[in-house]
């Protein structure tokens, strides 16, 4: 949308657009800041997400130009967003603005920018423009309509189990007995390939329920910036176990809807299966589509938090006192 004038009505509606609920958020840039990832930084602002501050803050992993625009990018997928508007686009650099447009391909989402200024300006980046639009009411029903993502959060399925794997067998079930007992496919000393995935196993046998914590506790783990450490979090919150437990999560761990996940304890002797709370849904979706993107599919969704002692997840659980996951975020099972 060229904007020459600079009329304060684009802008206004720019801002009137932000309506996350309906997939659709408009991302303000942060004049003259300098960092390298300070756009992919608003983009998180605008997902609702908020970077610890301070000199020594948790989120540094952030401050790496890839790692901010994956967190952004798995945010945006699993939240469903479908179109990003952004205001006051001719005062970015050439840079920030193929950084949008590679933000664009890994969601798939519609991107609008707003130039505010003469289209002589324009990067030859943007003479590919799908569409150029002009006038106020063009502008109003563009950002009206349906994006290329339904309006609702993603939690795509996980991927088909790789054959060969052990399928569970009725009568052993390799989740969830009652709680304590290990499960049965999984005993010390019987032989196994793999332990079933979270589909599998609520397929025959009941999900422990999530422990329950405050509104403002769920909402405290919802703005953490990083998918992995968000989603981590949680898990230790509603199910109390310890990070060893998240070692070995696989993307099949976790349910297509996101309502299961199960987790898996030292030689497989125990991998109980545990209920999702809805206030956790989005941020395991966060964390599946942060591990999907980084086209590993075979490892640890959770492993790249689980490196050095685990200092980000512990020095956000200490940021987070009432939730009492310091310890847990301490305990790391070899």
């Amino acid at each position: 949308m060229v904007d020459e004038r600079d009329d304060l009505f684009y802008t206004q509606a720019a801002l009137q657009a932000h309506q996350p609920g309906e997939g659709r958020i408009t991302v303000q840039p942060t004049p003259a800041n300098g960092s390298p990832a300070a756009l992919a930084h608003d983009m998180l602002y605008a997902l609702g997400k908020r970077l610890a501050p301070g000199p020594h803050s948790p989120d540094v992993w952030l401050d790496s130009v890839n790692e901010a625009w994956l967190a952004a990018a798995a945010w945006g997928v699993a939240m469903g967003v479908r179109h990003v508007v952004v205001p006051q686009a001719h005062l970015l650099t050439i840079r920030r603005i193929d950084q949008l447009l590679a933000w664009r391909e890994s969601t798939g989402a519609q991107l609008t920018l707003l130039w505010q200024k003469a289209p002589r300006g324009l990067p030859t980046s943007l003479a590919r423009v799908e569409r150029r639009i002009s006038g106020r009411t063009q502008f109003e029903t563009h950002l009206a309509e349906p994006g290329p993502i339904p309006a609702r959060p993603s939690f795509p399925p996980a991927p088909p189990v790789i054959a060969g794997a052990a399928s569970p067998v009725v009568g052993q079930a390799p989740g969830l007995q009652p709680r304590g007992i290990g499960t049965a496919s999984m005993r010390p000393g019987r032989r196994t390939h793999s332990c079933a995935g979270a589909l599998a196993t609520a397929q025959l046998v009941q999900a422990a329920p999530a422990l329950e914590i405050a509104s403002e506790e769920a909402r405290a783990l919802a703005a953490l910036a990083h998918p992995l450490i968000a989603g981590t979090l949680s898990v230790l919150a509603f199910t109390r176990a310890g990070l060893g437990s998240l070692r070995f999560t696989r993307d099949l761990d976790t349910t297509g809807d996101v309502c299961a996940i199960k987790l898996h304890g030292v030689g497989h002797r125990y991998c109980p299966l545990y209920t999702v709370p809805a206030w956790a849904r989005p941020l395991l979706a966060g964390a599946r589509a942060h591990h999907r993107l980084t086209g590993q599919p075979g490892d640890s969704v959770f492993g790249p938090v689980l490196v050095a002692e685990a200092r980000h997840l512990r020095a956000h659980a200490e940021r987070l006192p009432r939730l009492g996951l310091t310890r847990l975020a301490a305990i790391l099972v070899p």
